[in-house]
């Protein structure tokens, strides 16, 4: 009874990360460029054990082994980086990536760098006086030289190419060459943090080329930048909710499982001899 309360337990816990996962994604649903969880999960130790010889009476067909399962548990959380659906804005600094790709920003004044999907850009002053390129929440978007877009006073209106490509434009109609938007390209999505503001980061101790490389948005490798447009979270709210129809059931079972484990070590406590 033991083994099969700490099996319940064990297995609720799971359950329960994953339901958190679950409403993670539900309530992200409308978020712009956010990206989908996914957990995985494996099962614990596995006890191989035998019955003794007195257990094989005449007639019983199946075998004195047996496997004593422990449960299992949730090994990793990585976000499902497929592409979502672009939705027409007609602003002007609302950007999308179509293909896979990510917008690099800094985290920080300490040069942290962080990650979206998220491109609803807006003007921002910094300390300066000086008109950036940042995300809604101002985290400065950065070029593929690593440094601030910076958009002076006389630019009027500002436009992005399909290659990422940023231009201001003047009042006489003539363009201003601003800078190239920096993607970059999870080669190893599973290590990608979430964070705050629907960004995603590095954890201490990783080669960021490990992780990540530069990619150039063209039509050879399917990557391209839209003015105009806004990618929508990749959540299918269909799938999350049948999925956790399907987790709190199982929760359910082990529940009632555990319930009746303590039941029954309830009544062997009570037995008198």
């Amino acid at each position: 009874m033991n083994s099969s309360m700490i099996n319940a337990m064990v297995s609720m816990n799971g359950l329960q990360q994953k339901l958190d996962i679950l409403a993670d994604n539900i309530a992200n649903a409308n978020t712009t460029g956010y990206k989908r969880k996914q957990g995985s999960f494996e099962d614990l130790l596995t006890t191989l054990k035998q019955q003794p010889e007195a257990f094989a009476q005449p007639g019983r067909l199946t075998p004195l082994g047996f496997n004593q399962g422990w449960g299992s548990r949730l090994t990793m959380v990585q976000p499902d980086l497929s592409q979502g659906q672009l939705q027409q804005t007609d602003q002007p600094y609302d950007v999308a990536i179509q293909g896979d790709a990510l917008f690099e920003v800094m985290a920080d004044d300490a040069g942290n760098l962080a990650y979206t999907r998220n491109g609803a850009f807006q003007l921002t002053f910094d300390n300066n006086g000086m008109n950036i390129l940042t995300t809604k929440e101002g985290y400065p978007v950065l070029d593929t030289n690593d440094q601030r877009i910076e958009i002076p006073a006389e630019v009027k209106s500002v436009k992005f190419d399909k290659d990422g490509s940023v231009l201001g434009v003047l009042a006489d109609g003539n363009t201003l060459a601003l800078g190239q938007l920096k993607l970059v390209q999870a080669v190893k999505p599973a290590l990608l943090s979430p964070v705050a503001d629907n960004l995603f980061a590095l954890a201490d101790g990783l080669n960021v080329a490990d992780v990540l490389r530069t990619v150039t948005a063209a039509p050879d490798n399917d990557i391209s930048v839209n003015q105009g447009y806004l990618e929508a979270s990749n959540v299918d709210l269909t799938d999350e909710m049948t999925e956790l129809i399907n987790v709190q059931r199982a929760y359910q079972l082990s529940a009632r499982a555990l319930s009746s484990s303590d039941t029954m070590m309830g009544l062997a406590n009570n037995m008198r001899a």
